[in-house]
């Protein structure tokens, strides 16, 4: 209770009903995965429960599966270096890229735990490494990861890329100024960015994000049948 209390911000706002779900789904999600410490990082109860305290807030009220098709999520102490093949036409360069964290395709999700807390640092400000990783493992449960995630009715899925395609595509247009600001900029790298990203803006700035993409919102506040604008501490 005092690591949620401390380390996860959006425990402290929500309601009482759905703090107690959280703190149920969290023990589950404990049972369930293996939390591996790499580059001598000692795996602690404090980093255990503070990555899934941030996981399962995606799950809530949900009839879902706890984050199925992987068992293990690896905890750096910071940034870690990845290989990487970068090409221009026919020149491809090798070098590394560090990495704050990432989803592996039914593979394991790799974090930082620096990133981990440097996201707790303020939790208004649209960055949570922890959510933006764990959305990425809710959209490729219906076999890709496109940035459409497994809807609750086939009857939503038109009406989610209509409202996504049009945000998606306004990052470019004077019409698309405010999305522009309340999103990050890498939501437009890609639509699976752009999921990951309106997920943790979604949680983080979920206010800002309804006054200025509600429909975006109302998508999002859908699929995770939670409403953080109106919670407060």
């Amino acid at each position: 209770m005092q690591i949620l209390e401390r380390n996860v911000p959006l425990y402290r706002k929500m309601p009482g009903d759905l703090q107690a779900e959280l703190r149920g789904r969290i023990n589950v999600l404990l049972d369930e995965k293996v939390f591996i410490g790499c580059g001598g990082l000692e795996i602690t109860d404090e980093i255990r429960v503070t990555i899934a305290g941030h996981a399962c807030c995606l799950i809530l009220n949900r009839d879902a599966d706890f984050f199925s098709g992987f068992s293990s999520i690896l905890v750096y102490p910071d940034a870690y270096l990845v290989d990487e093949v970068v090409s221009d036409g026919v020149v491809e360069t090798e070098g590394q890229d560090a990495r704050s964290g990432e989803s592996w395709h039914r593979g394991p999700v790799v974090l930082s735990w620096q990133d981990v807390l440097d996201s707790l640092a303020e939790d208004s400000d649209g960055y949570n490494v922890v959510l933006h990783e764990f959305a990425h493992k809710l959209d490729e449960e219906n076999g890709e990861v496109d940035g459409v995630p497994a809807l609750a009715e086939s009857s939503h899925y038109k009406e989610w890329a209509d409202v996504l395609t049009r945000a998606y595509s306004a990052s470019g247009s004077a019409d698309g100024a405010h999305g522009v600001r309340v999103l990050d900029e890498y939501a437009f790298t890609a639509p699976e960015e752009f999921f990951a990203v309106a997920t943790e803006t979604f949680f983080e700035k979920p206010s800002q994000m309804k006054r200025e993409l509600p429909d975006l919102y109302g998508q999002l506040r859908r699929f995770y049948c939670v409403d953080p604008a109106s919670w407060t501490e």
